[in-house]
């Protein structure tokens, strides 16, 4: 059961994604006009260095007011399967490839008003790489031990929606 696509309008086209103005019909026989993100989708990596250790980033995001904890993450390119994407931003952000990416499961941050998807992966076996971050990121990565990082969560220290899901996940893999 889903909505039909009555029109949509194209209304801003920007670097990462696209805002639109959709005529739909919901499956309930109403029509109503929605604003949407249209957004390629991202990956998300929970990069543990062992069983206890994670790697999260601290970084600027403009729109959050300032440096946030959160684990590497990044937009899918044109053509991109969402696993080479965390592959590329985990050596890009961390200076760290894997030995093995599990997927965790897959998160949409806002559906009120965007189709974003973010795929989130487990990595393990993690190896030292080369730090490759674009020229517009402002990130410093730090070792957290788990236990730490979700008590960070707890006391609203980690706010980043991506960031807990995949560390609460984690976290339960690990107990499992």
């Amino acid at each position: 059961m889903s909505a039909k696509l009555n029109e949509t309008k194209t209304i801003y086209k920007g670097r990462v994604f696209t805002l639109a103005s959709d005529n739909i019909t919901l499956p309930n026989g109403v029509t109503t006009g929605i604003d949407i993100i249209r957004h390629p989708g991202a990956a998300a990596i929970v990069p543990m260095l062992n069983k206890n250790t994670v790697l999260l980033v601290k970084q600027y995001r403009y729109a959050a007011g300032g440096f946030i904890w959160e684990i590497p993450a990044g937009t899918l390119n044109p053509g991109e399967s969402p696993i080479e994407c965390a592959k590329r931003e985990l050596v890009e952000e961390t200076g760290y490839s894997a030995d093995k990416l599990e997927k965790l499961t897959e998160i949409v941050p806002v559906p009120g008003y965007s189709d974003e998807r973010i795929h989130l992966y487990l990595a393990t076996g993690l190896v030292k790489a080369v730090q490759k971050l674009d020229k517009d990121e402002m990130l410093n990565v730090h070792e957290i031990n788990m236990n730490d990082a979700l008590k960070m969560i707890a006391k609203g220290e980690i706010i980043d929606s991506k960031t807990i899901s995949g560390l609460y996940l984690a976290s339960i893999k690990a107990a499992s």
